[in-house]
């Protein structure tokens, strides 16, 4: 029988906290660069999906 101990649990627990966390920092940058960048390039490069996506740009 095979039982885990605590801080292996806790370990990969924490182990996957770090990486989602960043992930969510670095996706919130992006929607809040590109959705509401007053840049024109950087608008129209994202403009159709923004809208197909029913993400307000203007």
């Amino acid at each position: 029988m095979v039982t885990k101990s605590a801080a292996a649990t806790v370990s990969v627990t924490t182990s996957k906290v770090i990486p989602l966390g960043m992930s969510a920092i670095l996706g919130l940058f992006i929607v809040g660069f590109v959705g509401f960048s007053h840049l024109e390039v950087v608008h129209n490069a994202a403009h159709d999906t923004r809208h197909s996506l029913a993400f307000p740009c203007h």
